[in-house]
């Protein structure tokens, strides 16, 4: 299956969050998050397994009780039920990848 970048739509998540589906099928999806200088993403949790590819940026990213700062090219896994959450301190792009699906983006 193929996904062309000119077929695909950022939606607006809200707060300088926008956010791009990628492929998706069975138990896997990947989603492009485009984030402003300053943007939050806030503490939460979901049933899914991540992975977090920072594509660009830097971010302060805290996972259960550890906070640290990232930038392009470092990688984060998270936990199912594990909360999570972001600063953007420079305008930057991340790739996350969920298993299973997130449905709830799809909606």
């Amino acid at each position: 299956m193929f996904v062309f970048n000119n077929q695909t739509q950022l939606e607006e998540v809200g707060n300088g969050v926008t956010r791009r589906i990628l492929a998706h099928a069975g138990k896997m999806m990947a989603v492009e998050v485009h984030f402003e200088k300053g943007a939050i993403g806030p503490l939460h949790n979901h049933p899914h397994e991540q992975l977090t590819y920072v594509l660009s940026g830097e971010f302060e990213f805290t996972i259960a009780d550890e906070t640290h700062i990232v930038r392009a090219g470092d990688t984060l896994y998270k936990k199912p039920h594990v909360m999570h959450g972001c600063v953007c301190l420079q305008k930057g792009v991340l790739l996350d990848t969920f298993t299973p699906i997130r449905e709830d983006f799809l909606q």
